[in-house]
Parts: C-alpha cells; structure tokens; sequence
C-alpha cells in the first residue's frame, strides 16, 4: 500500500469515525430530549388527572351540601314553620298577659331560626349563588360576621359587574369564607380585609389580608385541611395561589385569574 492509499485511509477512517462520534451524540440528544418530552407529557397528565380528582370531589362535595339544603328545607324547615303555627295559634288562645309575652319571645326566635334555616338552606343549595353577584355574595357573608362582632371585616372593589360563571362565583365565595372562619378561630384577628378587583392583566384578583397573630409555615408538618381546600379550589379554575404570613403581623392571601395571552 502506497503513502497516497495510506493516507486515504486514515482520511476515510477520521470521517468514519467522526461521523459515529457526531451519530452517537444526536441519538443521546434525541434520546434525552424524548425523555424530556415523555417526562412533561406524564406530568401534564398527572396533573390533569390531579385537577379531574379535585373536581370530582368538588362535585361530590356539592351534591350532599345540596342534598343537606333540600332536607334542611323539605324536612326541619317545614316543622319549623308548623311549630311558628301552633305558637300563634296559642298566643291566640292565650288570655294571661305574662304567658303571652312568654309565647311571642318563643315564637320570635322560632320565626328567626326558620329565616336562618331558609338562607343556609339557600346557601347549601347554590340558588343564592346563581342568581346574585359575587360582590353581593361577599358582601352579605362580611356583613354576616361582623354582626356576631368579633372581628371587624371590610370589603372593597374596583367594578361595578363581573361576569362570572357558577364555578368561579363559588370558588371565590367559599375561598374567603374559608379565610375568614379560619382567621376568626386561629388568628385572633381584630380586622380583616378583602379586596377583588380586576386589571389590565388579570380577570380578577383575590386579597384576603387579617392582622392576626400569623404563623410560620417552615414550622407547620402539615397545611391543614383550609389551606388546602383554598388551594385546591384556586386550581381547579386555573388561578395562581400565594399565601403569605408572618408571626405577630398576619396573613394575606392573594389569588389571580391571569388573562389568556
């Protein structure tokens, strides 16, 4: 074999070789990137499987709250009201001034039970969901909690009207419900503050701020069943969940409905 033979082959060889080399680093790239891509795939239907568990528990959550609502109606509501009945009829019946005062104190604080029994069942049923605004929705709960006076709670908004739809209306109401019941048992709260509004960049925006005692969360094994029913349902429409707290200054808690680009 000559030098020009030679030196072919060796040339032939490095060619070879080189493109083995660069065969070999595409199938580990294309390799890697296909695992990549089977890894995002999976945690995509991991997470959709996520949210379908959430929503399935969420449905069945609220069929028997409308279940508990058509009974608390159907059943003790309507004994409710014959009970208010046979009370009016006594206060009728009744000559002795003392026993009829009696009576009618009775019969007030029945026919008040019956109005809290209709506007829970109402609650538990969503007809009050449906067909009110979530500003009126939130309004009627801070009202409701600021009349038992244990902590002061404010609500402000930047709109008049927001078309929401059943499950973002729902989401929003038991979300600051679930704060403020847990601010008021924990926190030690004096005042709570809610602001929804809504801006260029996002539909809406959720904040939930009380001046409690907070906590930190570094030191807590577990989120609780509130943290994580607010979370849970924060995701189920799609909306980003932050929550912040810190000791002897409080907790604020901010969920965004971001625009779709």
């Amino acid at each position: 074999m000559g030098k020009t033979e030679l030196l072919i082959t060796i040339i032939l060889f490095n060619i070879f070789f080189v493109l083995f080399v660069v065969a070999v680093m595409i199938y580990i790239r294309k390799y890697k990137q296909r695992k990549k891509e089977y890894i995002n795939e999976m945690e995509i239907k991991n997470e959709i499987h996520q949210k379908e568990l959430l929503a399935t528990q969420l449905e069945i959550q609220h069929a028997t709250m409308q279940q508990i609502g058509r009974e608390l109606h159907d059943n003790i509501g309507q004994k409710l009201t014959l009970v208010s009945l046979y009370t009016q009829q006594l206060l009728y019946e009744n000559k002795v001034p003392e026993v009829s005062e009696r009576i009618d104190q009775v019969s007030q604080i029945i026919n008040q039970s019956l109005q809290d029994l209709r506007s829970l069942s109402k609650t538990l049923t969503d007809d009050n969901i449906s067909q009110k605004e979530i500003v009126t929705l939130i309004q009627e709960e801070v009202d409701n909690t600021n009349s038992f006076k244990k902590c002061n709670v404010s609500f402000k908004h930047n709109f008049e009207n927001l078309d929401l739809d059943f499950v973002q209306k729902n989401m929003l109401l038991r979300i600051t419900q679930e704060f403020i019941q847990n601010s008021i048992k924990h926190s030690r709260c004096k005042n709570i503050f809610i602001d929804l509004n809504i801006s260029d960049e996002s539909f809406w925006e959720l904040k939930i701020k009380d001046d409690g005692v907070g906590f930190d969360r570094s030191k807590i094994t577990s989120n609780g069943i509130g943290l994580t029913n607010m979370k849970n349902r924060a995701e189920i429409i799609g909306a980003k969940f932050s929550l912040e707290s810190k000791k002897n200054i409080g907790t604020t808690l901010t969920i965004i409905l971001k625009k779709k680009a």
